[in-house]
């Protein structure tokens, strides 16, 4: 498992993302662009980048400001931005799809995100549905509600106390440490991702995975799930965009997968007519790290190859 090799992309925001890149294997058919989750990073998703690569698809997968390699000016470690951090997230993903349209004209590009990359590349489709090909949204959350306002609440409060570019004390206590708890006889705290004992270690062994992230950083994550929460914001997107949205039941970060569920229940009653949805049984927060994680790809690339049929 691993990257063909690391690129560096300059985008508009002012960040430079490090970005890594996995050739398809034989004729492709098109580039999948990855946006991986909150406290993680891109080279998280080798095995992903090889299965995908094996079925004809370029892929491309950068760390997002705060996360991984990927530096800027106004983006320490686990902080999006001084100001406008959810914005310059999205264009960093618009300066990725720049990168991949230059390397590979024609190709049509299929945008996956998981968890907080589902959400960024969800604000991404509302503003650019005509320049993809299709999306998939995994494990995203879009239904923060009255709990979302009270965190918002609890995270302008802690900016008055505490500043922003330092850890929230109390959202990871309303979120990772709660959803930890849902795991009965769990060994770790990040149980929570995968029933997979192995997958969970080396999260867990990562450095540059499971930190706590700032108050600015929650504050933006918040905003890029109330833009994908109104239904006004979807009014220029194009409604034949396929779209596909994967959850799982015991996913305590989408509430056994309700929040995907209602997601896509608002899609459909918004006319989008190529959408396929689905909630794994049993399955936890990561489904690409999954014990069932071969059916989860699979299921992935025969959308694929339904939406991009092979040249």
């Amino acid at each position: 498992m691993a990257f063909d090799r690391t690129i560096s992309v300059a985008s508009p925001t002012g960040a430079t993302l490090n970005a890594y890149v996995r050739n398809a294997e034989g004729t492709p058919h098109g580039v999948v662009q990855i946006n991986h989750g909150l406290a993680e990073h891109a080279a998280r998703y080798a095995r992903f980048a090889d299965f995908l690569a094996a079925r004809g698809f370029h892929v491309y997968a950068h760390d997002h400001r705060g996360h991984g390699a990927t530096t800027a000016p106004d983006a320490p470690p686990r902080i999006f931005a001084k100001q406008d951090g959810a914005a310059k997230v999205v264009a960093d993903i618009d300066a990725m799809h720049d990168r991949i349209a230059a390397d590979h004209p024609g190709l049509p590009v299929i945008l996956y995100g998981h968890s907080m990359g589902g959400l960024s590349g969800m604000n991404h489709a509302l503003k650019h549905s005509g320049r993809l090909h299709a999306a998939a949204i995994c494990n995203a959350n879009f239904s923060a509600g009255l709990p979302g306002r009270l965190a918002l609440a609890v995270l302008a409060f802690e900016r008055f106390r505490l500043g922003s570019d330092v850890p929230s004390r109390i959202l990871p206590k309303l979120t990772f440490q709660a959803w930890a708890k849902q795991i009965k006889d769990r060994r770790t705290e990040f149980d929570w991702l995968s029933r997979d004992p192995a997958e969970v270690d080396k999260y867990v062994a990562d450095p540059l995975c499971g930190w706590d992230a700032s108050v600015s950083m929650w504050k933006d994550v918040f905003d890029l799930i109330f833009i994908g929460a109104d239904d006004h914001n979807y009014a220029g997107v194009r409604r034949d965009l396929p779209l596909y949205l994967v959850g799982g039941e015991r996913d305590p970060a989408t509430d056994g997968g309700k929040a995907v569920r209602h997601h896509a229940e608002r899609l459909k009653r918004m006319g989008f007519s190529s959408l396929v949805s689905t909630i794994y049984p049993q399955t936890r927060h990561e489904s690409l790290n999954e014990v069932n994680r071969d059916q989860v790809m699979a299921d992935f690339a025969a959308w694929l190859e339904r939406v991009v049929p092979p040249r």
